[in-house]
């Protein structure tokens, strides 16, 4: 095989995007100080360009420009160029992308390129894709090119002026915090409408198109229609949003109906063709997710789709130490969504008559194609349709339909497979952690459960090093200071994690990263978390995140997972720290409630405390009361199962001693019940925290 006519600096990196671009004729370096310096010292303009292994668009653009001679030639004369991987540097990506949305007054997204001045880095000019000859009504990139650098030679002051005006808005974006303020369950209520005025009825969903799944929303509505207590009464139109948004997600085309799990997003409101991505912090949500309804509504639809949506994760995106992957690429043999798409008539060489039918009714694969003359594959009827179109039972259309989805299993499987990043991050491990935990527990599924301790393992053994956690590991390479996220995910998954099957030195690791969060990342004098630890690197500026975006916030899950684990440990240190941050960033979801899911949830947990159940005694004799307490979908409950035999445990849990063969302790909030030791006492206890149903 030739070598390479161009290598870089990228390919002593071991991310896959990164080595993507290690062979581009670009002079790319990662961020770093060899890079920094030298546009400092050669009063260059930098050109950082922030991307991930399974974008589309990124790919489009590295063909089209990155690759070529002539444009690489112009960046390497005018600019030191930076590649960045927005998944292993969100605290750059969250930088560039807000500095973006200022710059530009429109949302960001990837291919990130942004113009930096080398004395202090900061951006002056923003885009996303850039066309390598102008067309969509945009500049060609080369263009762009040599306008910015003529830009950056003859305007240093307006550019000087510019910066410090930008400066002036970071300063502000990061809330100095008013400790007397009220939590409200106002905020929660205006949430609700806000969701409800953003709602499709018609397709599901929020918003037109491009279309997302908005996890925490979703999770938000779903705790609205299940959960009574003293903050409101249960809200049953919240869970009919939930259902249909569910169901049309499950039949559309961002599932994949073959071989399970999700795609990012779609590119029209009727769900129907995805951007073809898989990503872990999606499926990572929407698992226990559907679980949770199941768990509410008993739909087997919703059941089934986390059951597929699990056995995905574990045959697809978990490596044999442990760890899970990061992304499935959109692309292959050059082209988006190909693995997934089929033409009818190969569909129907593939399977035999009665398979064949079915699946063409069961996806509507008559008229034109729906993506580029291949079909992808939605839902168009319900088995129950299905076998009154053909005449047979339900029960043989369901048949026909799984011998049929085995063989195109296996027929795909011949062909040429997307890229998967094999990076492990903490901190979408630690939201999958949770979404295997919580899904084992909700559906009864001890691999799930099995997974996510697997996982846990390794990130104690791999990611957790001498008291601090890194952000990021492949090919044996364990890197970079840990982000907000990390920690708060890894947390809330540990939580989760000890809910499914108790271990004390699970709960000691959780413990262990929440102290050094407060440590490390808590703003002291004003609440709430920095998105970096104080001696992380310094930046342009040093965010404080409240609002969701692909995943939840990181502050809002740290809050929620302090109380909880507050509550079950009777730490007053996290519930303080919990209570600090949602006071401090109250104003935030005051402007926009709806934005700011995962602290919604916080505060719901804030105003209306969890009941924490800790059940002692010898693991067969508490099953029938952890089957008893898991039968009904309670989101504010907290079930904790520690063998009688545990010792030396933390905190309260020290006093929580068996009384018998089983002894349940009930408290909620701070108010705790006299000890039970008969499953018939416990149940009038336990009910007022479960969903009517």
């Amino acid at each position: 095989m030739a070598a390479p006519a161009h290598t870089n600096r990228l390919v002593n990196e071991t991310s896959p995007y990164l080595l993507q671009h290690a062979h581009n004729p670009v002079d790319w370096y990662p961020w770093g100080e060899e890079a920094l310096e030298r546009a400092q010292r050669e009063d260059r303009p930098i050109l950082l360009s922030i991307g991930y292994s399974a974008c589309h668009w990124c790919h489009v653009m590295e063909h089209e420009s990155f690759e070529d001679e002539a444009v690489a030639t112009l960046m390497n004369a005018l600019f030191v160029n930076i590649k960045v991987d927005r998944e292993e540097r969100p605290d750059l990506d969250k930088i560039y992308q807000t500095a973006h949305q200022l710059l530009t007054q429109r949302p960001g997204g990837w291919p990130l390129n942004v113009f930096l001045t080398p004395d202090d880095r900061m951006p002056f000019f923003a885009g996303t894709y850039f066309p390598k000859t102008a067309k969509y009504g945009m500049a060609a990139f080369p263009d762009i090119l040599k306008r910015i650098a003529e830009v950056y030679r003859a305007q240093r002051e307006a550019i000087r002026g510019q910066n410090e005006s930008l400066r002036d808005i970071f300063a502000r974006l990061t809330p100095a915090g008013a400790p007397a303020a009220a939590i409200e369950a106002g905020l929660l209520d205006r949430a609700r409408g806000e969701l409800g005025t953003q709602y499709d009825a018609r397709h599901g969903g929020f918003g037109r198109a491009p279309k997302f799944p908005h996890p925490t929303s979703l999770e938000f509505l779903l705790n609205r229609a299940a959960r009574g207590g003293r903050v409101r009464e249960p809200d049953p139109d919240a869970l009919e949003m939930v259902r249909h948004t569910l169901t049309r997600m499950a039949w559309g085309g961002l599932y994949d109906q073959i071989g399970g799990g999700f795609c990012r997003y779609s590119v029209d409101e009727q769900w129907t063709i995805p951007h073809f991505e898989k990503m872990l912090y999606d499926n990572a949500q929407l698992l226990p997710l559907y679980a949770d309804a199941a768990l509410l509504t008993g739909d087997s639809l919703f059941r089934r789709i986390a059951r597929e949506t699990g056995e995905w994760v574990m045959g697809e995106m978990q490596a044999d130490t442990g760890g899970y992957y990061s992304t499935l690429d959109a692309d292959s043999e050059g082209h988006e969504g190909t693995f997934y798409l089929w033409e009818a008539d190969e569909l129907e060489r593939l399977l035999g008559p009665g398979e064949w039918d079915a699946v063409e009714t069961r996806f509507g694969l008559r008229g034109s194609p729906n993506f580029e003359g291949r079909w992808h594959l939605n839902v168009r009827a319900d088995t129950a349709a299905v076998a009154d179109r053909l005449q047979i039972t339900e029960a043989e259309v369901c048949a026909r339909l799984a011998s049929a989805r085995a063989k195109l299993l296996a027929a795909r499987a011949r062909r040429a497979r997307p890229a998967r990043d094999e990076k492990v991050l903490t901190s979408w491990n630690g939201l999958m952690i949770k979404g295997m935990a919580r899904a084992g527990r909700q559906l009864a599924h001890a691999g799930f459960v099995e997974s996510a301790e697997r996982a846990f393992a390794f990130a104690r053994g791999t990611l957790w090093r001498d008291g601090r956690l890194f952000a990021v590991t492949k090919d044996g390479r364990t890197t970079l200071n840990a982000y907000l996220d990390d920690y708060a995910f890894l947390i809330d998954g540990g939580l989760e994690l000890v809910q499914a099957r108790f271990r004390a030195d699970d709960l000691e690791f959780v413990i262990a990263l929440a102290d050094a969060l407060l440590a490390r990342f808590e703003d002291r004098a004003n609440g709430a978390f920095y998105f970096t630890s104080e001696d992380h690197e310094r930046l342009v500026y040093r965010p404080k995140p409240a609002t969701d975006d692909a995943t939840p916030s990181g502050n809002g899950v740290a809050a929620r997972a302090l109380l909880r684990l507050g509550h079950l440990l009777g730490e007053a240190r996290y519930l303080d720290a919990a209570e600090r941050a949602l006071r401090a960033l109250s104003p935030a979801v005051e402007n926009y409630p709806s934005a700011h899911g995962a602290l919604l949830l916080a505060i719901e947990d804030y105003l209306d405390p969890p009941q924490t159940i800790v059940l002692r005694g010898a693991p067969d004799a508490a099953l029938p009361w952890i089957e008893r307490l898991s039968a009904r979908y309670a989101p504010g409950r907290i079930v904790v199962a520690v063998p009688s035999d545990a010792v030396g445990l933390p905190g309260e849990l020290a006093a929580r001693v068996p009384r018998g063969e089983v002894t349940a302790y009930v408290c909620t909030g701070r108010a705790c019940q006299a000890p039970v030791t008969a499953l018939a006492e416990l149940e009038p206890l336990a009910s007022i925290a479960e969903a009517p149903g």
